[in-house]
Formats: structure tokens, C-alpha cells, sequence
């Protein structure tokens, strides 16, 4: 089971660049970033955690880029993997998101991974023309046309929202497959989508029962013919020896935790304490 660190960015917070090479060193093994592309300032949509349209931190409205962010990050590390919890790629045309996903494999060396929702802003999504009802086939296509740009010499696509005849586009990823994990609710819905389309789950901030969610996705997992387990990351808010060791058993592959970021000493510092705590070797610089 690895340890990662998921960054809020903001214009307010340390920079990428700045906070990744921490990271890394202190010895955690993933760097994980959100998006949004901006929030509209009436909305009808609630949000999962305050349950109305307040959002619970104001840096909803200031997050950075995600692939910016991670590409300089990448051009700092070696190591990390470079992540996003989550990206939303129906907000983006979808040759130039494979675009941009690819060129950061390949700059990195092959180490991203595609964290993806389906958006609860609905309101967010209504501004990139997404339609609500249709957003899941909507990101189930535009998964499987990057896939085929990422790896096909000659890629097309004919679905319902993405279409394009043949066509080349390189860089290709660096890795022969490129991990999608799914964050949402622990769910059979949400499970059945992920065993079809996707190769894990990253947990929501309020889930409760992650044993019975793991089992209930292994067992989705397995009646759909995937070979092998899913990936599965968990939010975490304060390391406790017991329950990490009873995730490890689940086979949880990857634990994530926040940091602060309004000050370099104060992020070192907490990084190398919350290392300690779960018996994590600082890197060899």
C-alpha cells in the first residue's frame, strides 16, 4: 500500500513546483491535484459535502490547471506519480485534453495517472455544454477516443458525443495504458461504470463503510471479467495504525492525505511528521 498527497492548488497556496519536489523527497510515492474550470457564482446544484450551494473552502473558485500544475511539477521530480482527484475531461474538447494527458506521460516519463468524475457541479458542466443526464456516456466516450489517440497509429472515433475519422496524433503515452480511476460514491452504480470503463476508485471525502464498499466492488469487479483488482485510493484524514492496517488487508492500493500549502517551512515540516507516522523512508536525494 503507498502513501500519497493530494494538493488543493490555488493562486493562494504553494506552487506545484515548490510543494512536489517535497513531496517526493519526504518519500511518498503520488501527487495528486483537482479541477475546476471556474464556478459559477448562482447555482442549483448542491455540493456532496455542505449539501446546498455553499461551498465548504473558497479555493473551489481558485484552483489551478490541473495539467499545467502537474507538467511543472514533472520537470522537478523523478519519482511521484503525477495525478489528478479528480479532472473533468467533459469540460474539455477531447483531442486536445489526449493532447496535452499525452505530452505529460511522455515528459514524465510515463508516470501519470487519470483521476476522473463525473462532476457535481452541474451548473459548472452546463457552461462547457455538457448535458446533465448524459455526462457518464459523455466521459465513457471521451475515455475510450484518448484511448485510441494514446495508442493507436491511426485513431478514430464515431460516438455520440466525440467523432473524428483517421487520424494521427503522437506523442502516444509513454505507458502502455494509462490508469483511470474514478472518484465518486462507493456505490453499485458508480462500481458497474468503473468495472467497465475505468481500472479503480478514489473514495469521496464523506464515505463512511470503505470495507463494504471494497467488497462490493471487488465482487462487480470480478462478475464483470476484469482480471486482477481495482485500484483503490482512499481519502484519509489522520493516520491511525489499526485502520491502515485493516485497509492493507482490503488491499487498498494507495492512501492519500492533504497538506498545507500557505507556507514552505510549514509543509516540510508537516510532510516529514506525517512520514514518520506511517513508516515511510525519505528518498536518497
Amino acid at each position: 500500500m503507498d502513501y500519497g498527497i493530494v494538493q488543493f492548488t490555488s493562486d493562494r497556496g504553494l506552487r506545484p513546483s515548490v510543494l512536489a519536489p517535497l513531496i517526493e523527497e519526504a518519500g511518498f510515492a503520488a501527487y495528486y491535484v483537482p479541477e475546476h474550470s471556474h464556478i459559477p457564482t448562482r447555482r442549483d446544484a448542491a455540493h456532496p459535502q455542505t449539501g446546498d450551494s455553499s461551498l465548504p473552502d473558497d479555493r473551489y473558485m481558485r484552483t489551478l490547471d490541473p495539467w499545467t500544475s502537474l507538467a511543472s511539477a514533472a520537470a522537478v521530480t523523478s519519482r511521484i506519480r503525477l495525478a489528478t482527484a479528480v479532472a473533468l475531461p467533459v469540460q474539455s474538447d477531447p483531442l486536445t485534453l489526449a493532447k496535452s494527458i499525452a505530452t505529460l506521460d511522455h515528459l514524465s516519463d510515463g508516470r501519470v495517472t487519470l483521476g476522473v468524475g463525473f462532476g457535481w457541479n452541474l451548473d459548472e458542466l452546463g457552461d462547457h455544454h455538457v448535458p446533465p443526464k448524459r455526462r457518464r456516456t459523455m466521459l465513457r466516450e471521451y475515455l475510450e477516443a484518448m484511448r485510441a489517440l494514446w495508442t493507436q497509429e491511426e485513431a478514430e472515433f464515431d460516438g455520440e458525443f466525440v467523432k473524428f475519422g483517421p487520424s494521427w496524433a503522437w506523442p502516444k503515452s509513454t505507458q502502455a495504458h494509462i490508469p483511470v480511476q474514478v472518484g465518486a460514491a462507493g456505490n453499485e452504480k458508480n462500481f458497474r461504470w468503473i468495472a467497465r470503463s475505468a481500472d479503480g476508485w478514489i473514495t469521496t471525502p464523506g464515505e463512511d463503510d470503505i470495507e463494504g464498499s471494497v467488497v462490493l466492488l471487488k465482487q462487480i469487479w470480478a462478475d464483470a471479467g476484469r482480471e486482477g483488482d481495482p485500484q483503490i485510493v482512499v481519502l484519509d484524514f489522520k493516520p491511525v495504525p489499526e485502520r491502515l492496517e485493516k485497509w492493507r488487508e482490503l488491499g487498498v492500493t494507495t492512501v492519500l492525505y492533504g497538506v498545507p500549502d500557505d507556507d514552505l517551512e510549514k509543509a516540510r515540516g508537516y510532510l516529514a511528521k506525517l512520514a514518520g507516522k506511517l513508516g515511510i523512508t525519505p528518498a536518497v536525494v
